[in-house]
């Protein structure tokens, strides 16, 4: 079922469209990645999801109803613009930020200091924001951002800023909040990032949804029947004993006995003659579907989207 279930929305301001006719539906229990280029909508639609802002045309529906203002205690909203007050003490802000969302003070108090120690932070109880890094003013939001067990997770860039330990240790809770049965959106530049926790996308430009579907799918769906494989052997005898097998489009030698080859196999139907045929005249190192990364799917779509609205 799908906790989030956009229809035909659609939001202006002062003559600029932000979103033009969006539809998309997010399941529940899943980590859906937001993407497009800077300007692209993602922040305005989640600024409708978030009651920020109202779609002039078409309606968000959450939980099988519409999105109703009593529906954003079930949200969680971590956005790209941080934003905490300096002079308070952590454990004093935090709180305030619990108690905002219908926490009381002793559940608040209990369920900080458990993610103060999970987070490795729980020296800092007391001391002021200011004092705080970036990345350890950033762990705190996410947890004011978590802490209230919401359904519906929304993270803008929640990786912005953060050394290589402290991403995979938020990337783990991120997977782990997913499995216990949240709902993340998850916007973000990062592409990386997606191929990673993703496993659903919506690429919006120019105000439009241009891409949607599971993040594998979508993948191998641009993949176009790709292949290479790596012998020990020669490339040119192996790519002539694929002639009629399927189509060799590159061939090379390394000049120490070792060859590549890169293929294209229509549909993948023939993987298996086309291994069995180099296997008899070479030994096969690797052989491997050549998959395109996110980044490059991101950059195509766009430039494609970008010519046809020109």
């Amino acid at each position: 079922m799908d906790l989030i279930i956009a229809e035909h929305v659609s939001k202006s301001y002062a003559g600029h469209t932000a979103l033009s006719d969006v539809s998309l539906s997010i399941p529940r229990g899943s980590i859906y990645g937001l993407l497009g280029p800077n300007g692209a909508g993602k922040t305005t639609f989640i600024r409708i999801i978030n009651h920020i802002t109202a779609p002039d045309s078409g309606r968000i529906i959450f939980d099988g109803h519409g999105l109703e203002p009593a529906d954003i205690a079930r949200i969680g909203y971590l956005p790209e613009e941080r934003g905490l007050y300096k002079k308070m003490k952590v454990g004093e802000q935090a709180l305030y930020f619990a108690r905002l969302k219908g926490m009381s003070r002793r559940e608040a108090t209990a369920r900080l200091k458990e993610w103060f120690v999970r987070f490795g932070i729980q020296d800092w109880w007391n001391k002021k924001v200011e004092e705080l890094s970036k990345g350890m003013a950033q762990k705190v939001q996410f947890i004011v951002t978590v802490l209230h067990c919401p359904e519906l997770l929304i993270l803008d860039e929640p990786f912005s800023g953060f050394d290589p330990v402290n991403a995979g240790l938020i990337r783990g809770e991120i997977l782990r909040l997913r499995d216990e049965g949240a709902t993340v959106i998850f916007s973000t530049h990062n592409m990386s990032s997606v191929e990673e926790i993703c496993d659903h996308i919506t690429l919006i430009d120019r105000s439009r949804n241009i891409l949607t579907g599971p993040v594998d799918e979508i993948r191998r769906s641009h993949g176009g029947d790709m292949y290479e494989v790596e012998i020990k052997g020669n490339a040119a005898d192996a790519a002539t004993s694929l002639a009629g097998v399927c189509t060799v489009l590159e061939s090379a030698d390394d000049g120490a006995g070792n060859g590549r080859l890169k293929l294209h196999i229509p549909g993948g139907d023939r993987v298996r003659e086309v291994v069995s045929t180099v296997n008899g005249m070479a030994i096969i190192r690797t052989f491997r579907e050549l998959i395109p990364s996110m980044n490059d799917i991101f950059i195509k779509a766009v430039s494609e989207s970008g010519a046809a609205n020109e």
